[in-house]
C-alpha cells in the first residue's frame, strides 16, 4: 500500500569551505553541525584537501569562477538563512567570496582559516590582504588568537588583548567579533572566549558571560566575555569549522546572534569531550554532539 509522503522544511544554512578528506573539518564538519541543529546544509567548496588525523598533504584549490558558480546554484534554488565561510584557499577566492557576500542579505558567519595548528600560515599575503573584503562582509567574524594577530597585525596573547583584537575588527566593518580564547596564555583550567558586539550586531540581546563596555550612546561596542572549563585533550581536529558552523545554523533558525554564540560556545565543551577517536593523530571534535544531538 502506497504512503503519503511526509516531507519537513528545514532552515537552511550554506558553507563556503574546503573539503577535508579526513571527514574531522572543513565541509564535512560543517554539513554534521548543521544537521545536528537540525538545519539543511548546502555547500560552495572552494578546495579539496589531502589530508587525515596526522595532518594535510596537499591542497588543489578550486577555479574562482567555480566557487562563483557553485554558490549562485545555493543561492538561485535554496531561501538559506544563513552563510559561513572557511577555508578560502587563495586570493581569487577571496576576493570572489568578498564580492558574493556583498549581495547577500543572510547573516554571514566568517571563520577567517588562517594560521595551521602548527603556528604556519595557510595564505598568501596577497589573500590576506584580500581578508579586509570579507571581514566588512561578516556578521560575526570568528578567528583564534593566531588568526585574530593576522588580521590586526598585533600580537593576541591575553583576554585583554582579544578583546583589543575584537573591537578593532569591529571598527574595519564586521557586525560582530568572537576572538576565541583557547590559545591564549593565562588559567590552564578556564578558556575565555571573548564577543565584541558592535552596531550591526545585536549588543541588547541578552547573553550570557560577564560585560564590558558603556553602550549608552549605541556607539561602543559590547563586550560580552564567555568562560568554559578547559576540556584536557588535543583532539581538537575540526574545532573552529563546527564551532562557527553551529552559530550559523543557530543564526538560521532566527536566533539572536548574542544568546547564539553564547550556547553554540558553552556547547563546544560536549563536541570536544564526546570527539571522534579514529585515525592515528589525535582526532576530531564531534559536531553531531551540539544541540542535544537533535
Amino acid at each position: 500500500m502506497a504512503r503519503d509522503r511526509d516531507p519537513v522544511s528545514p532552515p537552511v544554512a550554506l558553507t563556503i569551505a574546503g573539503s577535508d578528506a579526513g571527514g574531522g573539518a572543513g565541509i564535512q564538519a560543517d554539513l554534521k553541525a548543521m544537521t545536528a541543529h537540525g538545519v539543511f546544509g548546502t555547500a560552495v567548496v572552494t578546495a579539496t584537501t589531502a589530508q587525515n588525523t596526522r595532518g594535510v598533504e596537499d591542497v588543489h584549490a578550486v577555479p574562482a569562477d567555480h566557487v562563483a558558480s557553485q554558490y549562485d546554484a545555493v543561492i538561485e534554488d535554496f531561501d538559506v538563512g544563513a552563510v559561513k565561510t572557511g577555508m578560502l584557499a587563495t586570493a581569487p577566492i577571496v576576493e570572489t567570496a568578498a564580492g558574493l557576500l556583498a549581495r547577500c542579505s543572510a547573516p554571514v558567519v566568517v571563520d577567517p582559516v588562517m594560521v595551521a595548528a602548527t603556528g604556519d600560515r595557510l595564505l598568501s599575503p596577497a589573500a590576506e590582504e584580500a581578508y579586509e573584503g570579507v571581514i566588512e562582509r561578516a556578521t560575526l567574524v570568528t578567528p583564534n588568537a593566531d588568526e585574530a594577530a593576522v588580521l590586526v597585525d598585533e600580537p593576541v596573547e591575553t583576554p585583554a588583548d582579544a578583546e583589543a583584537a575584537g573591537r578593532e575588527l569591529v571598527a574595519r566593518g564586521a557586525g560582530a567579533a568572537l576572538v576565541k580564547g583557547g590559545h591564549l596564555s593565562g588559567d590552564g583550567d578556564r578558556v575565555v572566549d571573548t564577543l565584541v558586539i558592535g552596531g550591526r550586531g545585536e549588543g541588547d540581546e541578552a547573553g550570557d558571560g560577564d560585560e564590558a563596555g558603556d553602550d549608552e550612546a549605541g556607539t561602543d561596542p559590547t563586550v560580552v566575555r564567555i568562560e568554559n572549563p578547559r576540556v584536557a585533550t588535543d583532539a581538537t581536529h575540526g574545532s573552529g569549522c563546527a564551532l562557527s558552523s553551529a552559530i550559523a545554523a543557530r543564526l538560521a533558525r532566527g536566533e539572536p546572534l548574542r544568546g547564539a554564540v553564547a550556547d553554540a560556545v558553552d556547547e563546544m565543551g560536549t563536541a570536544i569531550r564526546r570527539g571522534y577517536d579514529v585515525g592515528d593523530g589525535p582526532g576530531a571534535v564531534n559536531p553531531t554532539a551540539f544541540d542535544d544531538g537533535r
